[in-house]
């Protein structure tokens, strides 16, 4: 329908069109918004009141109250437009078929009536099958329920035997990487599969070698320059 794609075309609330309600909210005002079609689970086109702004300002921040609901739900503002959908237009009724003109009998003499025929007995009609329910839509969570995010560890091996790890929520870093022990990666290993216990593993023995070597090159450079301190008489 026209309507529709003129609504699809909304690119949602703008910086200024979140300022704006803000304000009203803060005068005692619940605004009016509408869905455009990015809004998950509600139809196009239905208006909401703003109840509320979370802080900080990530994600589905927007709590409203949809128009016939009593639940509180969150959402982005790609999903709201202050633009108030025109009323959409009722299919126009098809004009009723003309009565069809009576048909004429012709009888044609000399005439002669056919014996009757009896009509055929009706056959009985096949029970109705009983028809499966309609698999319930899911409703959409209320403010609160969302499903987690995809959250993402990232063990990293700096080199020499240091270790960093990262987290990620979607697409949000949430911990930087930090330094961690190279004992704590070891066990922690050793509680996934063996693949990655074998893989840790390998990579602390090869840093283990190397500071090993490292400790035998320092002492050897100690064990010099004692040497040269006795040979200059201290």
């Amino acid at each position: 329908m026209a309507g529709g794609s003129a609504m699809a075309k909304k690119s949602g609330l703008s910086a200024e069109d979140v300022d704006s309600l803000r304000s009203q909210l803060d005068g005692g005002t619940q605004p009016l918004v509408w869905f455009t079609a990015a809004a998950v689970g509600m139809e196009e086109g239905r208006s909401a009141k703003v109840l509320a702004f979370t802080d900080p300002e990530e994600g589905d921040f927007i709590q409203v109250r949809p128009t016939g609901s009593k639940d509180e739900m969150s959402f982005g503002p790609s999903e709201l437009t202050l633009e108030k959908p025109p009323p959409r237009k009722k299919p126009a009724t098809p004009p009723a078929a003309p009565p069809e003109p009576p048909r004429e009998t012709v009888i044609e003499y000399p005439y002669v009536p056919e014996a009757p025929v009896k009509p055929a007995a009706p056959k009985p009609k096949p029970a109705p099958a009983a028809e499966a329910p309609a698999p319930a839509k899911p409703a959409r969570k209320p403010a609160g329920a969302k499903a987690a995010p995809e959250v993402t560890v990232t063990l990293v091996s700096a080199g020499e035997g240091e270790w960093t790890v990262e987290v990620m929520q979607g697409a949000r870093k949430s911990v930087r990487p930090t330094p961690v022990a190279p004992a704590a990666v070891a066990q922690a290993a050793k509680l996934l599969t063996p693949e990655v216990a074998e893989i840790v593993e390998g990579v602390l023995s090869a840093a283990r070698a190397q500071q090993l070597a490292r400790v035998e090159q320092l002492r050897a450079e100690l064990e010099a320059a004692q040497k040269a301190l006795e040979d200059l008489g201290a």
